[in-house]
């Protein structure tokens, strides 16, 4: 596995999106008090999985939606690994600098054998949770969350979901106790 670059090493905008991302991952680990962990899909074909996904919704979020960082065209590569862990590149149109882009690089490995929650970090040794907790069977689009239920994000292999596909993602989503009412959809 390849040690992470040192902090200055990596160019600012890239260290302020790692750093957000960082303690916006370090939040998600606590989970919501009195209400179960949302369920996530039986098994992630992490083969399968892997390539780019736009992210057509998403629960807002200060390291996305904060007045120096506010993402559109928002996309998300993963990349398998020969060492069974993935690569992670969440890359989007800054629209708080012009539309420049901004892009965290980091990597996350399974937390059980379904490969259904992962850790993921971009700040290595802080890690956070990613669960799928909806996937269309033909791996079209995704429903992906974490145990406190404060981050959501509906991702699709296009830009656009067809309106039946978003409404079983959302539907999905609200089943797991998300709250729908704050669901934006992500600027192109």
């Amino acid at each position: 596995m390849k040690a992470p670059l040192p902090p200055t090493a990596l160019a600012p905008a890239a260290l302020r999106t790692a750093t957000l991302l960082l303690a916006a991952l370090l939040l998600t680990a606590c989970a919501t008090a009195g209400q179960p962990p949302p369920a996530t899909v039986a098994t992630v074909d992490l083969a399968r999985y892997a390539g780019t996904w736009h992210e057509v919704a998403r629960l807002p979020n200060w390291f996305q939606d904060s007045a120096t960082t506010r993402c559109a065209g928002v996309t998300a590569t993963y990349t398998p690994r020969a060492d069974g862990t993935v690569g992670v590149r969440n890359a989007c149109r800054n629209l708080a600098e012009a539309g420049k882009e901004d892009v965290a690089q980091g990597w996350a490995r399974a937390s059980d054998p379904s490969n259904a929650r992962l850790r993921v970090t971009f700040f290595w040794p802080f890690f956070g949770d990613y669960w799928v907790i909806g996937l269309d069977p033909d791996y079209r689009w995704a429903v992906v969350g974490t145990p406190g239920r404060d981050y959501l994000w509906i991702l699709s292999r296009t830009p656009a979901m067809a309106p039946g596909d978003l409404a079983a993602a959302m539907a999905i989503a609200g089943r797991e106790g998300f709250p729908l009412d704050k669901l934006r959809a992500t600027p192109p």
